[in-house]
């Protein structure tokens, strides 16, 4: 089975590309009803709940009820799936979109990708991702977000926030509804600041759905070369943001030495 809809992108390309490349100070796209739509429901009905299989949550002071998960050995489906996003065929297609020069490389090993899932009070800062694969020492390029939530409300909040720090800037450039069957691609590099920062407010028996997917390359320009750093966060949110990251500090403190 096939889950992106390949022709439409190819079909599209010439305009998706337009749109990515004029976005300052940072390049991204959004893209809606990214999979067929019946991959789409099949993605969204096979979802694993927290519940299931090996998520991995621990809670850090930018960050805190967020899961994941990326080891899919026992989930031939999603291993099927993950294959597909780190095919020859989409990583092309990647390349054509950004325009990177330097040829793409997928991550079999989901580092820090794979499935994402938060809950009620979660929040993650925004932050430039890190910049250098810890194993492999590949540059970070790209990622690939797709949100799985259906019927998703406004007051529910974890809108991803894209922001411009650029100077002495400290400036909100879009936010975006993590909607059902949308992606959203955007470069990694040092101002490539993102994250959703206002905690979920959310029902009983709902949370926040996301894949994601990142992308390498062995060399990158000179120009967008640093020294190797961890995720950079940065506050956005003022006193409440502050109040915010000592109260996870304190939990992540009261769980590593519970």
């Amino acid at each position: 089975m096939n889950f992106i809809d390949t022709e439409r992108l190819d079909f599209e390309l010439a305009s998706l590309k337009q749109n990515y490349v004029q976005q300052k100070p940072f390049r991204f796209i959004v893209i809606d009803d990214f999979f067929k739509k019946d991959a789409a429901e099949l993605i969204y009905q096979s979802y694993p709940s927290i519940n299931q299989g090996n998520w991995r949550g621990i809670t850090y002071m930018n960050q805190m009820n967020k899961f994941e998960l990326s080891d899919f050995s026992q989930l031939p489906l999603w291993s099927k799936f993950f294959e597909e996003l780190n095919s020859n065929g989409f990583i092309e297609w990647l390349e054509k979109l950004s325009g990177i020069n330097e040829p793409l490389i997928a991550d079999k090993s989901l580092f820090g990708a794979g499935l994402h899932q938060s809950v009620n009070d979660a929040f993650l800062n925004v932050h430039v991702d890190y910049n250098i694969h810890p194993h492999t020492q590949y540059h970070r390029r790209l990622n690939v977000l797709i949100y799985m939530n259906k019927e998703w409300k406004k007051e529910y909040g974890g809108y991803i926030e894209f922001w411009d720090f650029s100077g002495n800037k400290k400036s909100l450039i879009e936010s975006f509804m993590p909607s059902f069957n949308r992606c959203l691609i955007f470069e990694t590099n040092e101002i490539s600041f993102h994250g959703h920062p206002k905690p979920l407010r959310l029902p009983q028996n709902e949370s926040r759905k996301s894949i994601s997917v990142y992308y390498y390359s062995k060399e990158r320009p000179k120009e967008e070369i640093f020294d190797e750093h961890n995720t950079i966060f940065k506050n956005t949110e003022g006193i409440i943001g502050r109040i915010r990251v000592f109260k996870a500090g304190a939990r992540a403190f009261i769980e590593r030495i519970l």
